[in-house]
């Protein structure tokens, strides 16, 4: 009695059919909208452009999208154009009194749309991977907590990071999309981190930890001081100094929230002669931003009822948008759909707390 031939399909082999999507095998869903090259130009303002007269003054056969969350500006052209493409941005930005920030060009960036798949198709795909990428960022549950506390949240921020995958993914490049997502997924959160903590620190901590991980695979135990330093090709001075700044950095980030009281918790800081400047100066920032925070926190003399026993969430508004955010107070006035008047009255009371703030820091 013959056997049947084995299938070329890997799917098959392992006993699983071939996911379908809207009526459409995964793979061939993927082709139907091929990934394609084009060059793109990033770049930040220091206040928020006119979408609509930008995207009418762009030449022809050029995109651009904005990244919300993260202020960011990506203009897509064909290939070869990525200078032209910078050097208009710049002057047209600069047409209208607004400075670029971190411009960059990048070449052959090879991205999809994902609005080009079937809708049915990617709906189905979308629906499909939300629980199985929940299910793997389980591993980094608390990271995501840290960064993204609400459950619906973070829902939210795979569904997005789904749709990102969707548009970087190659499928010539013959990896599973699953394989591909579940990649994607850890450097994703990883780069939370980065954003929030700075990164500096976030690299630093991500090396010492990889070089754990692998010494661990080699030797069935973890690294003590000396091995971990060799291993990373440092001097245990080195190690033990990043170790210290990190660690201190990290606490300083979680000193306090805007609805909790002012805490007496005494604050350690990097030691000046011994840290690198870019952690001492990640170390400013974030002393600067916890004293405002404070500044913003409620009275803890005062009731509850009163004005000065609830957090001034305007007046923290206020003062980080328009001194880190590029933002006027007219236009947070209308976005925030309270009067300049209203948001003075609370910047004053954080300018009162904050000077006292500041001064005990200088001492």
């Amino acid at each position: 009695m013959s056997r049947p031939a084995p299938s070329a399909d890997p799917a098959a082999g392992r006993g699983r059919a071939p996911l379908v999507f809207g009526g459409i095998p995964e793979a061939e869903g993927f082709a139907l909208a091929p990934i394609t090259p084009r060059d793109r130009v990033h770049f930040r303002v220091d206040r928020e452009l006119p979408l609509d007269e930008f995207h009418r003054d762009l030449p022809d056969g050029v995109a651009v999208s904005y990244d919300q969350g993260e202020g960011l500006y990506r203009v897509d052209g064909a290939c070869g154009t990525a200078q032209v493409l910078a050097d208009w941005v710049r002057a047209w930005c600069a047409g209208r009194s607004t400075a670029t920030v971190g411009l960059r060009a990048e070449t052959d960036v090879r991205r999809r749309a994902p609005r080009d798949l079937p809708p049915a198709y990617l709906d189905a795909l979308c629906r499909h991977y939300l629980p199985v990428s929940l299910k793997r960022l389980q591993r980094n549950a608390s990271t995501l907590r840290l960064h993204v506390p609400d459950p619906d949240d973070l829902t939210q921020q795979v569904s997005e990071w789904i749709l990102k995958a969707v548009g970087q993914y190659d499928e010539t490049k013959g990896v599973p999309f699953g394989a591909f997502l579940a990649t994607q997924l850890s450097k994703w959160v990883h780069d939370l981190g980065r954003s929030a903590h700075g990164r500096t620190a976030a690299d630093t901590e991500n090396k010492q930890q990889k070089a754990i991980a692998a010494f661990l695979a080699e030797h069935q135990r973890k690294p003590s001081e000396k091995e971990l330093a060799a291993y990373m090709g440092q001097s245990v001075a080195t190690l033990r100094r990043n170790s210290q700044t990190v660690a201190t950095l990290n606490g300083l980030r979680n000193l306090q929230s805007l609805d909790g009281g002012p805490d007496a918790t005494e604050i350690m800081l990097p030691d000046a002669a011994e840290a690198p400047d870019e952690i001492m100066g990640e170390a400013e920032q974030t002393l600067l931003s916890h004293a405002l925070t404070a500044a913003c926190a409620p009275d803890p003399d005062a009731r509850r009822d009163q004005r000065a026993g609830q957090p001034n969430v305007l007046g923290w508004a206020t003062w980080y948008l328009t001194t880190w955010g590029g933002r006027t107070k007219t236009q947070l006035s209308a976005d925030l759909g309270t009067s300049v008047r209203n948001m003075n009255v609370h910047a004053d009371r954080v300018e009162t707390a904050l000077r006292q703030r500041l001064t005990e820091l200088a001492d």
